[in-house]
């Protein structure tokens, strides 16, 4: 729409009710905005001149709700005021060299004819709602606007939830077949990044319940089917990274007991040797004293015989542990 980089607008549309979009210049959004016609201005909060703008445009709301627009740190809420919501939303970070788990927060607010939407990092979900305007099988009006975008964000997350999945299979694999303790941090990092990914979908799926039940009445009940789908969707998101957490801690157990048992193992044959070894020990000590007296010192045929002494000791007790089944 506008390529002056002092822009706070990255992009803005005239929604035409049928699925489609008209891209607005610059002084159109504010007139756009203030009509009943319904539009969509989306902002880059990183810019200083954002909150200039937005007090200049829609000055009716309160201070707060533009302060949640443009905060730095946000967690998954949503709060309505009058006709409208403020709804803050997290996806998955998509970005290149970027870590899925590392969500980006999206800050909306809604009501009947306008949409304001603010983003501190680019989020692919937004610019999907806007390429299916500019086709022209876009959302009709708000809720709808509201319901595709919730789903999009929320497709994205099913694969990322799904790899870890793979990971924790792949895991316990291993463990069953080749334990070591470099999967340890393989385990911590599974752990940590289900635990980064539920702290943000959780809440989530709590606004995907108060919206299905607000009271707005710009929410059609086909927008509240569908925000009862991106409930259960969400829902589903947070069991299941519950069960990665669980899973990832069986599997910890899992590795912890088996490198206990290798070393249990290694010990006891050390052991086995030990106790082999300690009676040759003895007498090779005994007789290898410097002092007179030892038995077979003149014998030339001493050493053969005490080897042979020792062999039959080994023997025996080969014998004797086997019985008292040691091994």
């Amino acid at each position: 729409m506008n390529d002056k980089q002092n822009d706070p607008v990255l992009f803005a549309y005239k929604l035409d009710r049928e699925g489609g979009a008209q891209a607005l210049e610059h002084g159109e959004v504010s007139r756009i905005l203030e009509s009943v016609e319904l539009g969509w201005a989306h902002l880059d909060a990183t810019n200083p001149l954002a909150r200039n703008w937005l007090e200049e445009n829609i000055p009716y709301l309160p201070t707060w709700i533009l302060d949640a627009l443009l905060v730095k740190e946000t967690r998954p809420r949503l709060v309505e005021y009058e006709n409208g919501m403020m709804v803050i939303l997290r996806g998955v970070n998509t970005n290149p060299e970027s870590n899925p788990e590392d969500m980006v927060s999206l800050r909306i607010w809604i009501d009947e004819h306008r949409i304001i939407t603010t983003r501190m990092r680019r989020l692919t979900s937004v610019r999907e709602v806007e390429a299916a305007l500019l086709a022209g099988h876009g959302p009709k009006d708000s809720g709808e606007f509201l319901g595709m975008l919730c789903a999009r964000l929320f497709e994205k997350m099913e694969p990322v939830i799904g790899e870890l999945d793979d990971t924790a299979d792949d895991l316990e694999e291993q463990v069953m077949d080749e334990p070591s303790t470099q999967l340890r941090q393989d385990i911590v990092d599974l752990r940590k990044t289900a635990i980064a990914l539920r702290r943000y979908i959780a809440p989530q799926k709590d606004v995907m319940g108060h919206i299905r039940t607000s009271e707005q009445g710009w929410l059609t009940l086909t927008d509240r089917r569908l925000m009862q789908e991106n409930f259960d969707r969400t829902l589903r998101y947070v069991e299941d990274l519950d069960a990665v957490r669980e899973r990832a801690q069986i599997i910890k157990d899992e590795l912890a007991n088996a490198l206990t048992d290798r070393i249990n193992k290694n010990m006891y044959v050390l052991s086995i040797i030990a106790a082999i070894f300690l009676p040759l020990g003895f007498l090779t000590g005994l007789l290898g004293i410097n002092v007179g007296g030892v038995p077979g010192a003149d014998n030339t045929q001493a050493f053969w015989i005490f080897s042979g002494v020792l062999v039959v000791l080994v023997g025996f007790q080969v014998w004797l542990f086997k019985k008292m089944k040691w091994f």
